[in-house]
Formats: C-alpha cells, sequence, structure tokens
C-alpha cells in the first residue's frame, strides 16, 4: 500500500520521511446490527441503517459509474476505517456501509504553521473534537454533525422528543461516484471538504479571522498533501491558504498558509461506564443534558476523562490483589527524541504506577520505544491505537499533555504529548532563579545532563498527569506551612506541595544553611489519591449513578485533610489556588524569595558567564529575576478582597467561598508598600545592566509598579471589598482602607518633606492616572462563566462606591500635594508635586478652563 503523496518536491520529501510508515488492512466490520443495552443513552439521533442494493447498479444508473471507472488500477490506495484513493490529485473515501450511522470523531489540528500564528505551535487543536455520522440520503454521501450536549435513553418515549429537538446539521453533501468492487462500500471524491473553507474543520477561529483581517481562501494554493488509513482511525493532511492584510509577523505576502491534519477515529463500539465528576477532586470533564433522568428538570450529568482500566482478573481484585490491567496505558518515545532524553521521559511516564497501584492496578502505564521498521513496518504515530510523546523543534518553551476522548461516556482513547526542544530553556531559567541561592546544581548557565534530565523527568511526569485526566490543582502547594519548605526532613519526604498537577515549581523559599537538597515537586499525596478515586473499579455499580454514594465517601473520608485539596485553576479570586507560588502565606514566602533573588544578583556574573562568551546568558537570567520579582508581587496582590473557595457537598459544615482575613489583607498592602513602591534599590544594579543594555532599569521598575497597582486597585477586587464590607462592616478589610494604605505608601514623600526619586515620581504619576481611569472608564464586563474562571467580579463602577472613594482621595491628595510643594528641597521634587497638583485638578474639574 502507499501513501497518498502529490508528486511536488515538498510531498516527495514528506514521503521519504514516512517510509516504513505503512497502513494496515482495513478490520472485518460486523454487519450485523448490534442490540442496545437497555438503558444506555444514545445522542440525539440515530439514522437507520441503509438497506443494501438488491443488485450491483450498472454504471449509468443514477449516475454512478463502475468502481473501475473512477478507481483505476494505477490509483494509490490506503486501506483502514475508510479505505482512501488518490488519482492525480483527486481524492475519494470509499465508506464501509456498516460504517453509516456509526459515531466517528473529528479531531482537527495545526500540523504547520508560521511564527506569530498561536502560541503552542503544531500539535495545538482549532477546535473543540467533534462527532460526526456518515449518512446515504439518495445518491449523496452527507456528512452529519453529532451533538452530545443533550441525550436520552434510546429506548425511553422522550428520546424522539430529544431527537426531534435537536436535529443534526448536514455539513456537507457529496455524490456516489461508485460502488466497491464487492458493493459493501459507496465511493465518492472529497477535494471539496479539505480544499474549502469549511468552518467545522479549519485553521482560523473568528478572533484570528478578525485579528489577522481574512478576505477568504485561496483555492489556488489550497490542497490535499496526503491522506492514510489505519484499522481505527483515518489521517488527512491539508494545506489551507487565506487572503488576509495582516498576516502574522515575518510572513512576507498577503496570503496566511497553514497545514491542517484532520483525524477520523471510530468510537467504540461498546461504550465506556462513565464516572460521575465531583468539583472536589480534579478531573477535566464533558457535560450533558439528560432528559431520561428522573430528577424534575433538564438535568446536566457532567463525568471525567479518564482511560479505560479494566482487571483482567476481578476476582482477585475484589480479594485486594494488585492486578494488570486488560489494556494498560503505553506511551511511545518519538524516535526524534535525543537519545539522552528518552530514559527520564520513560521514568516521567512510569512514575504514576504508584498512583495505579493505589487504584488497584500494576503495570498501568509504561513507556516504551517505538516498534524498528523491521519489527513492524506497519507502527505509526498517527495510528490513533498508539499514543506518543513527541519531539518538536521549534523555540517554544513549553509542553502540554492534551488528549482525545469519547464525548459520550469521557472514555480517553489516546494521547499525543506535545514536547518542545527549548523547554530545556525554561527548566533552566526556573532552576536557577528559583534555587541558584541553595543549590550548586543550579549555579551555572548550563545544566549537567543528568539534573537537566531529572527536570525532564518532572516535567514529563506533569504532563502525563494531563494525558490521564488531571488538570492543574492550583490549590495543592498551600497545603504547607511556609516554613516547612525550610525543612529538610520535610521536603525530602514530602516535596514542594502534595500535587505535581499544582504550579509549584521550585523551592525559592528554602535558605542557604537549611540544608535543603529536594527542590522540585514529584508525584506527592493528592496526585495518588486523585487516580486512586478516578480509576478504581467499582464492581457493585452498573451505572455511573450507583457509583455515586462510593465516590462520595472515599472524599469524605479525607474531607478536613489540606493534602487531599482541590483548588481550581482560576486567576487572582483565591490567594490560596495561585500559579507559581508556595507555601500558605505568600507574605511569608515572598519575602524568603527576594531574599535569594538578592543572593543571586550578588553572584549573577560569575554564576551566567563563560569565558570566551557574550552576555547572553546573563541577560536572559538578569531578566528572568525580574519575572520572579513580580509573580512575587501577583501573589501577594492577590491576598487583597481574595476570597477563598473550598468545594463542599451539602452534609459537610462550613461556607464553600469565605473572605481573606483583614490581618492578612493588611500585611499584604504593607508588603507591597514596602517591597515594591518604595523604591527596591536591590534589583538596581547599574555594573550588570551597563555589559548588556544602555538603559532599561527604570522601564524595568516602573513596569513592575505600573501593573501591581492597576492590579491592586482593580474594579473586581473594589467589587469583593464592597461586598465584604456590605456583609461584615468593618470587621473585614474595606475599599477606604485599601486607598488610604496605599495612599500611604505612594506619597510617603508628603508626610516625610523627603525627596521623590525618580522611581516614585513615576509611580506617584501612575497612580494618579489610575485613579483617572477609575473617575471615567467603565470595567468591560465578561459573560459570567467566564467572569468566574478569570477571576473577574463584574460590577457597574459609575453606579458604585468606587469614584465617591476615589474623588475624596484625590481630594485629599490635592491638598497634601499643596502644602507639599511649599516645603519641597530641590526643583524636581517641586516641579514634580506642582505637576501632580495639576493633574489632579484637571481630573477633579476636567471642564474647568
Amino acid at each position: 500500500m502507499k501513501h497518498l503523496l502529490e508528486a511536488t518536491w515538498m510531498k516527495v520529501l514528506i514521503a521519504i520521511l514516512c517510509i516504513g510508515l505503512f497502513a494496515q488492512p482495513l478490520q472485518a466490520q460486523s454487519k450485523k446490527k448490534k442490540k442496545k443495552k437497555k438503558g444506555q443513552q444514545t445522542a440525539v439521533s440515530v439514522p437507520s441503517k441503509p438497506k443494501p442494493p438488491k443488485k450491483k447498479p450498472s454504471a449509468r444508473k443514477d449516475s454512478i459509474m463502475a468502481f473501475s471507472k473512477v478507481i483505476p488500477n494505477h490509483a494509490n490506495t490506503d486501506e483502514g476505517l475508510f479505505t482512501v484513493h488518490e488519482i492525480n490529485g483527486s481524492y475519494y473515501f470509499e465508506i464501509p456501509k456498516d460504517i453509516l450511522g456509526k459515531e466517528i470523531l473529528v479531531v482537527s489540528r495545526i500540523s504547520g504553521t508560521v511564527s506569530g500564528f498561536s502560541f503552542g505551535g503544531a500539535g495545538q487543536k482549532t477546535r473543540s473534537q467533534q462527532v460526526i455520522r456518515w449518512e446515504k440520503k439518495n445518491n449523496k454521501m452527507l456528512l452529519r454533525s453529532v451533538s452530545y450536549s443533550s441525550v436520552a435513553n434510546f429506548d425511553e418515549p422522550v428520546y424522539e422528543s430529544v431527537r426531534n429537538n435537536n436535529f443534526e446539521p448536514i455539513v456537507a453533501a457529496f455524490p456516489i461516484k461508485a460502488y466497491s468492487k464487492d458493493s459493501s462500500a459507496y465511493v465518492f471524491q472529497v477535494n471539496d471538504l479539505f480544499e474549502k473553507d469549511i468552518a467545522m474543520i479549519g485553521a482560523l477561529n473568528d478572533g484570528q479571522r478578525r485579528r489577522f483581517k481574512v478576505k477568504g481562501l485561496d483555492p489556488r494554493t489550497s490542497m490535499i498533501n496526503w491522506m492514510k488509513s489505519f484499522p481505527q482511525n483515518t489521517e488527512v493532511r491539508h494545506i489551507l491558504t487565506y487572503r488576509a492584510s495582516d498576516v502574522p509577523t515575518g510572513t512576507q505576502t498577503d496570503l496566511l498558509t497553514v497545514e491542517m491534519n484532520q483525524s477520523f477515529i471510530l468510537l467504540p463500539e461498546e461504550p465506556m461506564q462513565p464516572r460521575l465528576r465531583d468539583s472536589r477532586v480534579g478531573y477535566f470533564s464533558l457535560s450533558q443534558i439528560n432528559y431520561s433522568s428522573d430528577k424534575q428538570k433538564a438535568a446536566t450529568e457532567t463525568f471525567i476523562t479518564r482511560w479505560r482500566l479494566e482487571p483482567k482478573d476481578m476476582e482477585a481484585f475484589k480479594r485486594g490483589e494488585l492486578v494488570e490491567p486488560k489494556k494498560p496505558i503505553v506511551y511511545y518515545i518519538d524516535p526524534a527524541t535525543p537519545e539522552k532524553w528518552r530514559p527520564f521521559l520513560k521514568q516521567g511516564v512510569e512514575d504514576w504506577q504508584q498512583a495505579f497501584e493505589r487504584a488497584g492496578f500494576k503495570n498501568a502505564i509504561i513507556a516504551k520505544d517505538p516498534p524498528t521498521k523491521e519489527e513492524d513496518p506497519d507502527w505509526s504515530p498517527e495510528d490513533v491505537r498508539y499514543s506518543v510523546i513527541r519531539y518538536i523543534t521549534t523555540t517554544i518553551q513549553n509542553a502540554q499533555g492534551p488528549h482525545v476522548h469519547d464525548p459520550r461516556t469521557g472514555e480517553i482513547l489516546e494521547s499525543d504529548i506535545m514536547w518542545y526542544h527549548n523547554i530545556l530553556n525554561l527548566l533552566r531559567n526556573w532552576g536557577f532563579v528559583q534555587t541558584a541561592a541553595i543549590s550548586n546544581e543550579t549555579r551555572k548557565a548550563k545544566f549537567t545532563d543528568e539534573f537537566m534530565g531529572r527536570l525532564v523527568r518532572f516535567v514529563a511526569a506533569h504532563e502525563v498527569g494531563h494525558t490521564l485526566g488531571l488538570p492543574h490543582n492550583m490549590g495543592s502547594s498551600s497545603a504547607y506551612p511556609v516554613d516547612s519548605l525550610r525543612s529538610k526532613h520535610f521536603t525530602d519526604r514530602m516535596n514542594t506541595a502534595p500535587s505535581i498537577m499544582d504550579y509549584a515549581r521550585f523551592n525559592y523559599v528554602a535558605q542557604p544553611g537549611d540544608g535543603v537538597t529536594s527542590i522540585f515537586p514529584d508525584i506527592g499525596v493528592y496526585d495518588t489519591w486523585s487516580i486512586e478515586w478516578g480509576y478504581r473499579p467499582i464492581p457493585e455499580a452498573n451505572t455511573a449513578e450507583e457509583e455515586r454514594e462510593t465516590l462520595n465517601k472515599w472524599i469524605l473520608s479525607h474531607a478536613d485533610d489540606k493534602l487531599y485539596r482541590f483548588g481550581r485553576q482560576a486567576a487572582g479570586t483565591d490567594p490560596s489556588s495561585q500559579t507559581e507560588d508556595l507555601g500558605d502565606d505568600a507574605m511569608k514566602a515572598s519575602t524568603y524569595g527576594i531574599a535569594n533573588l538578592n543572593r543571586i544578583m550578588d553572584n549573577l556574573e560569575e554564576w551566567s558567564t563563560t569565558p570566551g562568551e557574550d552576555y547572553a546568558d546573563m541577560e536572559e537570567l538578569y531578566n528572568n529575576i525580574y519575572g520572579q520579582w513580580r509573580r512575587y508581587m501577583g501573589h501577594v496582590t492577590n491576598n487583597v478582597g481574595g476570597v477563598y473557595e473550598d468545594y463542599k457537598t451539602s452534609e459537610q459544615q462550613g461556607a464553600v467561598y469565605s473572605y481573606v482575613p483583614k490581618e492578612k489583607q493588611e500585611r499584604a498592602v504593607k508588603f507591597l508598600n514596602e517591597e515594591l513602591f518604595e523604591t527596591p534599590t536591590w534589583i538596581i544594579r547599574d555594573k550588570l545592566t551597563k555589559k548588556f543594555e544602555h538603559a532599561g532599569s527604570i522601564r524595568r521598575i516602573g513596569n513592575i509598579q505600573k501593573g501591581t497597582l492597576r492590579n491592586l486597585l482593580d474594579p473586581a477586587r473594589m467589587a469583593r471589598l464592597i461586598e465584604a464590607e456590605a456583609n461584615y462592616g468593618s470587621s473585614t478589610y474595606t475599599m477606604i482602607d485599601l486607598f488610604k494604605d496605599v495612599r500611604g505608601g505612594v506619597w510617603s514623600e508628603l508626610r516625610t518633606g523627603e525627596s521623590v526619586d525618580t522611581y516614585r515620581r513615576n509611580l506617584q504619576r501612575a497612580h494618579i492616572e489610575h485613579l483617572e481611569f477609575l473617575m471615567t472608564k467603565e470595567q468591560s464586563p465578561l459573560p459570567p462563566q467566564f467572569a468566574a474562571f478569570f477571576g473577574r467580579t463584574n460590577i457597574d463602577v459609575s453606579t458604585s462606591d468606587i469614584r465617591p472613594v476615589v474623588r475624596a482621595e484625590l481630594r485629599i491628595l490635592q491638598g497634601q500635594v499643596s502644602r507639599a510643594v511649599r516645603r519641597a528641597t530641590d526643583s524636581m521634587t517641586r516641579y514634580h508635586l506642582q505637576d501632580m497638583g495639576e493633574r489632579i485638578e484637571a481630573v477633579l474639574n476636567p471642564d474647568k478652563d
């Protein structure tokens, strides 16, 4: 069998790269209609299967031709889920009759792109995965889109109503050109599906179309590259070229070309029993409205995504013995991966075996090298039966662990982890700026292969966690007291957080002399628990609903233990669930962190330079120190107006949402006043910066000060302060408290009579500009579902208490500035204060001449 490659030089090159990756023959499909189990849920419609023709039609009937006329002997053919044919650039699907009506998953990914198109590059999905069916209507083959947002049991009367009220859209229709040689399949040309601008599988979303000012698709340079078919999936690689007037940076024409990969994946004949999601344990999930539910409403059911792990020996499992699964989770290492990193990637995969043992399985997850061409000439990473850690050579500093799942049940079908080469640089930067103060291993611009390998293993384990269904658990690291992270005994046992799925990077809290050597995360208490909760079979339960009581008991057994807490990834509302932080007190942790950054600055040149090389590494690490310092400011800021989120069910005591204590919010603002708004002279290192730039310190510090000030005085944050005061009065930290404390820190010279330095003058101007913003602008509202995720509390600024308080602040400052002008001892301070007085007046009286 041959790959379907067009005869251009680029496609010849692809053919060379793909030698040996041949498809296997299509597996025999059962023609017997499978009877549905009672109570099995079905999507919104199930078309009846077409009856086979009584006899093979003639070549003239209804424009259907003889197979040999459409698919000649010289056609390039590849057999599999769909048999695919190519003749001189024309591509055909041959769809077996017993595939009609079956549910097929479509996954649309970028396979080739240009710089500036999107973050993530090759491998990124451009659409949410979708389900389709093929349906024959007269002499046309219809491609129908299937939704699983609404479901009902096939054998219940309500099913017909669900079906009729969720009619499946017809995405495309193709004239049938021929029957297969044995009349068991239909043949039709599919070029238009992949060479036209079909929204369902397109490369661009609406935002990108606006951003790049796309005018339409260029049909001359949009084409199919190749097709491959495997027993359970068919892959199509095609190029879409768009006419655009604002193309990404580096593109020299008004054309934007993107290579796409479409995966057509046959969903399991027997759906897996799903498991209901619980907000107290983190899992990726999918939701459906189940009209067959006995609840007296249109009930939404949410299922977790997970692999289908079933014990080989159920009786042994019931006896409490560890058993192997019928089908383990296997990851293959991309052949393009450098040899020295392969062992560490494998370890990152198999580190999860300990977690699955808690769930009752042994050897549940395995890492392998791919077979050689001699061992298996048909093996291909494109085959959906194989999950692969793919090595991608781009400058992106990242890795990601997506997965493909069955939208009916949440069953994970396969996963390809994207491992970008340049993540090594990101790991170097993290390791250096967070631990060089305490670790000899990281006091250099290039780590040893052995140490870098350990970091590779850590990131691999994190990404594998995502492919097992686990999202980020940003609340995990707050389970540890900050000072415990300075204990060698504690960190040797517990690492930096109870979950590797947190963004608890490296131990920036430990100080020199503490003796701490365990400096980065590992699979922890929460991780093994979450795998047990999601994967341990419950043999006595025959439905997802019957599992609910047992699952709830498992959670309640650890409900009061912070090590087992899940904190979702939000953006600033809950200070105990943040990215990149450590410990239960951001002010204390950040104080330790700044002390270490100061020590690293003292040694930066020695630790980051190599004789005979320039200062590029030193410059990059210097900027990363600034980035780390900025993170500390964000961690602290989010305590102000913060609301803790602790998921509970109705039998548990206490509130789900509670305000950060007043004392903690006061400490947070005091920290910002002392560590940021007061000029941070420790980070100004002119002797260092003059070796790689002529200027920049004022801009860097100013950007962090301004950004933090805007974040601190954000309308969403003040909305929460207003509501807390309305409910609890002066016992909570109020908006007036916040404005008063910020004014005292930003404008302390008005009280002391000291000169105002350059950094403080810029900060004070930024403060007045932001107060003007609050007086004149509205917060852009977000839809509630997005506001909740991004930590945004919507508020109408003009009708709230914000503007009266801001106006009062401006008047207080106006009086203080006026008095301070007369006491100024240097000209620049006097000029600055005079300017500030006039700016305040312009804000208070904008119509005054």
